[in-house]
């Protein structure tokens, strides 16, 4: 069978909603696909038109995007893209579906910081289930008073070298 595998460089246009299921927990959330082209009359670079995708990940992956994405953040996302068409009220819609395979932050217009989650801990160390089952749902958006995420590295001044971390047992 032939599947369409893409991969889509865009921000969070919704809060990821992660809900448990029978067969295993899921997440979903829109995602937002806005492509630039350089405009030569103008002599700059212009927004074309936004696409939006509705982005399914499973188990795994989507825990672990609902404890670590937020609303507006740069994404790169890879899986099965699906077209969906239904009729309702006498009307043709059709709509484009991601099933993610892999999903990360677009690190070309930010850092962030890997976190391995512990086998049999669900939740990264400072992360746990919050409002309507969201992993790290009650973390989303705080930050403490240097800047840096609960549980997280202090920001590093520009320039200065961190503290090298101890290494994770294996």
């Amino acid at each position: 069978m032939n599947e369409t595998t893409v991969t889509l460089v865009g921000n969070v246009a919704t809060a990821v909603e992660y809900r448990e299921s029978e067969s295993g927990g899921y997440a979903r959330f829109r995602f937002a696909v806005t492509s630039r082209r350089w405009d030569r009359l103008r002599e700059l670079w212009a927004d074309g038109p936004t696409s939006f995708y509705t982005v399914w990940a499973s188990r795994t992956l989507g825990l672990n995007l609902a404890a670590s994405v937020s609303v507006g953040e740069p994404l790169v996302v890879h899986g099965r893209l699906k077209v969906r068409e239904e009729e309702r009220d006498g009307v043709r819609r059709a709509s484009a579906v991601v099933d993610a395979v892999a999903a990360g932050h677009d690190l070309t217009r930010g850092t962030s910081a890997f976190r391995r989650a512990a086998k049999g801990d669900p939740y990264p160390s400072d992360r746990s289930p919050g409002r309507s089952g969201a992993p790290g749902a009650a973390n989303a958006g705080e930050r403490q008073a240097d800047g840096a995420a609960p549980g997280g590295p202090a920001p590093v001044a520009a320039g200065a070298v961190p503290d090298a971390a101890p290494a994770p047992p294996f």
